[in-house]
Protein backbone atom coordinates (compact mmCIF):
# COMPACT_ATOMS: atom_id res chain seq x y z
CA UNK A 1 0.00 0.00 0.00
CA UNK A 2 2.87 2.41 0.70
CA UNK A 3 4.05 2.21 -2.92
CA UNK A 4 0.54 3.06 -4.17
CA UNK A 5 0.45 6.17 -2.02
CA UNK A 6 3.95 7.27 -3.07
CA UNK A 7 3.21 6.92 -6.78
CA UNK A 8 -0.07 8.90 -6.86
CA UNK A 9 -1.49 7.48 -10.06
CA UNK A 10 -3.86 9.54 -12.18
CA UNK A 11 -6.05 9.08 -15.21
CA UNK A 12 -7.71 11.45 -17.61
CA UNK A 13 -10.69 10.43 -19.70
CA UNK A 14 -11.80 12.91 -22.35
CA UNK A 15 -14.94 12.32 -24.41
CA UNK A 16 -13.60 13.81 -27.66
CA UNK A 17 -10.28 14.98 -29.05
CA UNK A 18 -11.87 18.42 -29.56
CA UNK A 19 -11.54 18.91 -25.78
CA UNK A 20 -7.80 18.18 -25.81
CA UNK A 21 -5.97 21.47 -26.02
CA UNK A 22 -2.44 20.09 -26.13
CA UNK A 23 -0.63 16.82 -25.63
CA UNK A 24 3.09 16.69 -26.16
CA UNK A 25 6.27 14.89 -25.36
CA UNK A 26 8.34 17.83 -24.15
CA UNK A 27 11.69 16.13 -23.85
CA UNK A 28 11.72 12.57 -25.11
CA UNK A 29 15.26 11.96 -23.86
CA UNK A 30 14.18 12.59 -20.24
CA UNK A 31 10.58 11.35 -20.60
CA UNK A 32 8.69 14.59 -19.88
CA UNK A 33 5.08 14.66 -21.05
CA UNK A 34 2.41 17.33 -21.01
CA UNK A 35 -1.35 16.92 -21.30
CA UNK A 36 -3.79 19.82 -21.26
CA UNK A 37 -7.48 19.95 -22.05
CA UNK A 38 -10.92 21.01 -20.93
CA UNK A 39 -13.13 19.13 -18.47
CA UNK A 40 -15.86 21.67 -19.17
CA UNK A 41 -18.55 22.62 -16.69
CA UNK A 42 -17.99 20.64 -13.51
CA UNK A 43 -20.65 18.14 -12.58
CA UNK A 44 -19.10 16.70 -9.44
CA UNK A 45 -16.00 16.55 -7.29
CA UNK A 46 -15.92 13.56 -4.96
CA UNK A 47 -13.47 11.59 -2.90
CA UNK A 48 -14.13 7.91 -3.56
CA UNK A 49 -13.73 5.78 -0.42
CA UNK A 50 -11.23 8.33 0.90
CA UNK A 51 -8.68 7.11 -1.67
CA UNK A 52 -9.39 8.64 -5.08
CA UNK A 53 -10.26 12.24 -5.99
CA UNK A 54 -12.59 12.27 -8.97
CA UNK A 55 -13.43 15.47 -10.83
CA UNK A 56 -16.18 15.00 -13.40
CA UNK A 57 -16.87 17.58 -16.08
CA UNK A 58 -19.18 17.48 -19.06
CA UNK A 59 -16.18 16.75 -21.31
CA UNK A 60 -14.39 14.15 -19.22
CA UNK A 61 -13.10 12.85 -15.91
CA UNK A 62 -9.88 13.43 -13.98
CA UNK A 63 -9.00 10.89 -11.31
CA UNK A 64 -6.10 11.29 -8.88
CA UNK A 65 -4.92 8.64 -6.44
CA UNK A 66 -4.73 10.70 -3.23
CA UNK A 67 -6.02 9.92 0.22
CA UNK A 68 -8.27 12.23 2.19
CA UNK A 69 -5.51 12.72 4.76
CA UNK A 70 -2.99 13.73 2.07
CA UNK A 71 -5.47 16.08 0.45
CA UNK A 72 -6.29 17.82 3.73
CA UNK A 73 -2.59 18.06 4.62
CA UNK A 74 -1.76 19.65 1.25
CA UNK A 75 -4.69 22.06 1.47
CA UNK A 76 -3.69 23.07 4.98
CA UNK A 77 -0.20 23.99 3.70
CA UNK A 78 -1.54 26.42 1.12
CA UNK A 79 -2.98 29.84 1.64
CA UNK A 80 -6.55 29.38 0.52
CA UNK A 81 -7.92 32.62 -0.89
CA UNK A 82 -11.52 31.49 -1.40
CA UNK A 83 -13.43 31.75 -4.66
CA UNK A 84 -11.51 33.50 -7.41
Amino acid sequence: MAKRIEEHAFSVEIKSEQFVKRMSFLEREVDHFFFEGFLGQLQSVILIEGLMLEIVGVNGVLRVDITQKELVTCLDKTQYLGDA
